[in-house]
């Protein structure tokens, strides 16, 4: 497996996961790939840090497979806990607080309802859901 960061014109980035770089190639000449945002199918790969993930014996799937993905997952969550102030559920209040220039842009995470999430589209605000993945112990 191998993920690319794309952008489309409106500079809309996301990440996308293909078998291997000609899967990318024919998915994006059938305009099979578009922006999550806007829709667009005019993207293209980004310069950023790319994850490939391999295993031995060459297949796709499986428990090597995803035992790889579920640590790359850990590892992108970690990261995010890193950077990112925890606002738990006052997040929809402070990203329109941010996003209507009443408080000092930052990142921040936490949690919202379904009624919640539907505001803040509605408000133009940019966000993302990430799954929780943490990391198993001895035992677990």
């Amino acid at each position: 497996m191998i993920v690319f960061d794309l952008a489309c014109p409106e500079n809309h980035t996301f990440e996308a996961w293909f078998k291997d770089s000609s899967a990318y190639e024919e998915q994006l000449r059938q305009g099979l790939i578009e922006c999550p945002v806007c829709g667009s199918r005019d993207v293209k790969k980004v310069l950023a840090p790319v994850a490939h993930l391999s295993r031995s014996g060459g297949g796709t799937d499986g428990p090597g497979m995803e035992a790889s993905l579920l640590r790359l997952m850990a590892k992108a969550y970690e990261a995010v806990v890193k950077q990112t102030k925890d606002v738990g559920p006052d997040f929809a209040k402070e990203a329109l607080k941010m996003h209507h220039g009443l408080k000092e842009p930052e990142s921040i995470r936490g949690v919202a309802t379904p009624e919640e999430e539907q505001l803040l589209k509605e408000e133009g605000v940019e966000f993302i859901k990430l799954p929780v993945v943490r990391r198993r112990t001895e035992g677990n």
